[in-house]
C-alpha cells in the first residue's frame, strides 16, 4: 500500500541484515547535475516491515531529533516518561519525578555521553537517605534500558549496576506505633482502603507476607478467621481470629473478588516476600505521610521511619498492655515453640482466640 506524499518510505535493503527494513523521511529537496533528488533522514533499521511503518508513524505525529548522538538525559527521560507514566499509579510517578529533579547537572548532557563518575556524582551529592538513593538508581536503570531498546546507546553502555547507593542505615529493631498514631489511622479507614490494610495487620498480629499470601478463599467471615498456608516455619501455618472491628475491612477486601484477599490497585497480587518495595513504596510509605505518622524518633533520638513489620510488634505490645493470655498470642502470632502453633484447631479453640483476640 501506498504511503500518502510526504510521509516517508520503508525499503528493505540487500544481504543477510538483522534489521533489514529501513524507515526514512523526506526533509527537503535539492537540484543536483540538472535534476531535482529528495533529502533523507533515517528514522531506524528494524527486524520487520510493520515495526519500521510503526516508528515512521509515531515519527509523523511526534517529530524528534534523529541524531541520537544530541540526545540529552533530559529528553531521554521526557521520551520514557510519557509511556511510562500512563500504566503507574500516581504515587509511583511522584517518585519518579522526586529522583529526576535530583538529576540537574545531567539534564543538557547527551546521553550517550553520560559515565558512570557522572551518575555516582549525582547519588554522592544527592544528600538523600538510602531510600531515596535506591529510587534514584531505579530511574537510572530505567533511563538506561529505555535508551538501550531505542538505540541511543549500545548495550555495553549499561553502567547502572556499578552505581553505588551505600547501604541501608536501618536498626533491626522494631517500633510499635502509638496509641495517638492508631487513632489516626482509624480516622483514615474510610478514606484509604489500604490504611485498612495498615489496621487489619496491626489487629491479626501477622507477618506482612503472610497476609498478603492470603487468598480470599481461605478467609472465613462466618466464623471470623481466615488461614496463613504458608510462612516462615511450621507454626505459622495457622488459623488467625479476624478482630471484630476490622471485619468490615476484610468484608470489603472480599467483595472485590480477586484470587487473593489483599492487591494492588490493578488486582494483582503483592509479592511482600520477594519485593518489600512493591508495597512498601508505592503503599505504605505515602500513606503514612500523608497522615503524618510515618516518622518516629527512637530509643537515641535518631529520626526513624515506622516499617511494615512494625505492625506486628504493635501488636505484641498492645497485647501485654491489655495483660492478656501469652499462650493466646504466640498462637495467633505462629511463633515457634514447644506445644506452641498447632495446625488443627477445633471451632472452640478458634472462638477462645478470637474472645481474647477482641479485648484489644
Amino acid at each position: 500500500m501506498r504511503l500518502p506524499n510526504g510521509f516517508g518510505n520503508i525499503s528493505k535493503l540487500p544481504g543477510n541484515r538483522r534489521k533489514p527494513y529501513r524507515a526514512r523521511k523526506t526533509t527537503g529537496w535539492i537540484i543536483e547535475d540538472g535534476k531535482c533528488k529528495q533529502q533523507y533522514i533515517t528514522i531506524g533499521y528494524f527486524a520487520t516491515k510493520k515495526e519500521a511503518l510503526q516508528a515512521l508513524t509515531e515519527y509523523n505525529t511526534n517529530p524528534y531529533d534523529i541524531n541520537v548522538n544530541k540526545i540529552t538525559f533530559a529528553e531521554v527521560y521526557e521520551k520514557w516518561s510519557e509511556r511510562k507514566f500512563e500504566n503507574i499509579s500516581q504515587s509511583n510517578i511522584n517518585g519518579y519525578k522526586a529522583s529526576y529533579k535530583v538529576c540537574t547537572t545531567l539534564y543538557d548532557v547527551p546521553f550517550r555521553d553520560i559515565k558512570l563518575n557522572h551518575l555516582q556524582s549525582v547519588v554522592d551529592n544527592s544528600g538523600k537517605g538510602y531510600d531515596s538513593r535506591k529510587k534514584l538508581r531505579i530511574l537510572f536503570n530505567q533511563l538506561f534500558d529505555y535508551a538501550v531498546q531505542n538505540e541511543i546507546i549500545g548495550k555495553d553502555k549499561q553502567i547502572v549496576e556499578y552505581v553505588d547507593i551505600g547501604k541501608p542505615e536501618r536498626s533491626t529493631k522494631h517500633y510499635r506505633f502509638t496509641h495517638t498514631e492508631i487513632d489516626a489511622l482509624w480516622r483514615w479507614a474510610d478514606k484509604n482502603e489500604y490504611v485498612q490494610v495498615i489496621l487489619m495487620l496491626i489487629y491479626s498480629g501477622c507477618r506482612p507476607g503472610e497476609i498478603f499470601s492470603v487468598k480470599s478463599k481461605d478467609v472465613d467471615i462466618e466464623t471470623g478467621y481466615f488461614n496463613v498456608r504458608q510462612g516462615k516455619n511450621d507454626n505459622a501455618i495457622r488459623k488467625v481470629p479476624i478482630h471484630k472491628d476490622t471485619v468490615k475491612f476484610y468484608k470489603h477486601w472480599l467483595d472485590k473478588g480477586n484470587e487473593y484477599l489483599i492487591t494492588q490497585f490493578n488486582g494483582k497480587p503483592i509479592k511482600f516476600d520477594t519485593n518489600h518495595g512493591q508495597f512498601t513504596e508505592s503503599y505504605w510509605i505515602p500513606i503514612l505521610k500523608d497522615i503524618g505518622i510515618l516518622q518516629y524518633k527512637n530509643d537515641d533520638g535518631e529520626l526513624c521511619q515506622h516499617l511494615p513489620h512494625d505492625t506486628r510488634h504493635t501488636f505484641t505490645s498492645m497485647w501485654a498492655e491489655k495483660h492478656l493470655d501469652e499462650g493466646m498470642r504466640r498462637k495467633i502470632q505462629g511463633h515457634s515453640g514447644k506445644g506452641i502453633g498447632e495446625i488443627v484447631y477445633t471451632h472452640l479453640e478458634i472462638q477462645t482466640l478470637k474472645a481474647e483476640l477482641d479485648k484489644l
